[in-house]
C-alpha cells in the first residue's frame, strides 16, 4: 500500500471532527485546560494533510518499517550485528588488559638501573632545628628557585628515586 492509496482528506477531516467531539465533552467535564489541549490535538491530523506533512510523516514511518523489517529478516545483517558486538567486546577486553598492564608496570620495581635513593641513619635537622623523630612532622623546606623551569620537576622526581 502506498501513500496516494488512501483518501487522506476524509480520513484526516473525519479525525479532527470526532476529536472535537471529545474536546467538547472533556471541556464540559474536566474544564477549559483540559477542552484546549484535546482541541489543539484534535487540529493536528487536519493540519499534516493541509501543510504536506503528513506524507513526511508516511515516509519516515515506512522507512523505519522497511529498516526493521530488513534487520529482521536479513541473514546478513545479523552477521554485522554479531561482527559489531564482537568488535565491542574485542574492545572492553583489551582495555581491561592493557588497564592490567599499565598498573603491574607502575607497581614493579625496576631491577638494577634504577635503584631508590638511600636514606641516612641520622635524622636531618629542620628549619626549626627539630628532627623528624621527636614524634612530631617537620615541616617541608621550602628551596628557592634559581630560575631554572624545571627545578621543581627534578626534585619531585629524586624524591621518587627516578634519575
Amino acid at each position: 500500500m502506498t501513500f496516494n492509496d488512501i483518501a487522506w482528506l476524509p480520513l484526516c477531516a473525519g479525525l479532527t471532527a470526532v476529536g472535537i467531539g471529545l474536546s467538547y465533552l472533556a471541556f464540559r467535564r474536566r474544564g477549559a485546560t483540559a477542552g484546549l489541549r484535546a482541541t489543539a490535538w484534535s487540529l493536528l491530523p487536519l493540519a499534516a494533510y493541509l501543510t504536506g506533512a503528513l506524507q513526511t510523516l508516511w515516509n519516515i514511518g515506512a522507512a523505519a518499517v522497511g529498516f526493521v523489517t530488513g534487520l529482521v529478516l536479513s541473514p546478513s545483517v545479523w552477521a554485522g550485528v554479531i561482527l559489531a558486538g564482537l568488535s565491542a567486546l574485542l574492545f572492553v577486553v583489551s582495555g581491561t588488559l592493557r588497564g592490567r598492564a599499565l598498573s603491574r608496570a607502575r607497581t614493579a620495581r625496576p631491577e638494577g638501573g634504577a635503584a631508590a635513593p638511600e636514606r641516612s641513619a641520622t635524622p636531618k635537622p629542620t628549619q626549626t632545628g627539630k628532627t623528624a623523630q621527636d614524634g612530631k612532622k617537620a615541616p617541608r623546606q621550602v628551596e628557592q628557585s634559581t630560575g631554572d623551569d624545571f627545578s621543581d620537576i627534578e626534585d619531585i622526581l629524586k624524591r621518587r628515586g627516578i634519575t
